[in-house]
């Protein structure tokens, strides 16, 4: 669980339309490269971070599980 205080910090800081750089991704399935780069929609209520990758993915990073860093 996600507590609504780092919620909403989350939402603060990834605000829909922030560009962010993946560090790392918990995901043995992903092909997203390390560093690439994409576009914030939106956080959901367990704290991931929808994007909208240049790549043209739109896989989430997980709270807690997946790293990336605003640009």
């Amino acid at each position: 669980m996600i507590s609504k205080t780092v919620l909403e910090s989350l939402r603060k800081e990834y605000a829909p339309g922030t560009r962010v750089r993946l560090i790392s991704m918990n995901d043995p399935y992903t092909k997203l490269p390390d560093a690439a780069e994409g576009t914030v929609i939106a956080v959901d209520d367990i704290g991931t971070i929808h994007i909208a990758w240049d790549c043209g993915s739109s896989l989430g990073a997980v709270y807690g599980e997946d790293k990336v860093v605003r640009i």
